[in-house]
């Protein structure tokens, strides 16, 4: 008995429902228009993608209000530590904003290279995006350094700064008649 598969006789079987032959398989498709469809859904994925990495600094802001309610109001390291680095990352973000685009932006058609993909005004609507997700992570963390008392908010944390008037002088005079 022969361990090979006689493909003559699996020919004629019908494709199961739901079974589409890819590009390489079918013999009738243009070779162009498969590859137009490729970079075309190539691209479409690449966007998705930017949109997915704009909107990651907000998908992120529950668990951290909701660490910093569970932080109290006390000063103490580790409180501190948590409220540092949620300070620290938006401005880490927005600093490496090209860089972090730059694999995810556009390739115009028939170039093999996306031209300027560290330009500002390359992907410009996600970027904005991610600078407001960034910049609402920033408001939580000022938010928690006020509820914490870290921030000068009262008149009374600016005392030091204020300049006092003269003292008004009363002058007594004695008359002798």
């Amino acid at each position: 008995m022969s361990n090979t598969v006689d493909s003559s006789k699996w020919r004629n079987l019908h494709s199961p429902p739901g079974f589409r032959r890819t590009a390489s398989q079918s013999k009738t498709s243009a070779p162009s228009k498969s590859l137009t469809s490729a970079s075309a859904s190539y691209e479409a994925m690449k966007d998705k993608r930017a949109w997915d990495l704009a909107i990651s600094p907000a998908k992120s802001l529950p668990m951290q209000a909701f660490m910093l309610y569970m932080l109290g109001g006390g000063v103490q390291v580790f409180s501190m530590g948590i409220v540092f680095m949620l300070l620290l990352s938006p401005f880490k973000n927005v600093a490496g904003i090209n860089t972090a685009f730059a694999p995810l932006a556009p390739v115009p058609a028939g170039k093999k290279q996306a031209p300027k993909s560290n330009a500002l005004t390359t992907l410009a609507l996600h970027k904005l995006v991610y600078l407001l997700c960034n910049l609402l992570t920033l408001a939580i963390g000022l938010w928690k350094c006020r509820s914490m008392g870290l921030l000068p908010t009262g008149t009374g944390d600016w005392l030091a700064f204020e300049t006092r008037g003269q003292a008004p002088s009363y002058y007594m005079y004695i008359l002798n008649e």
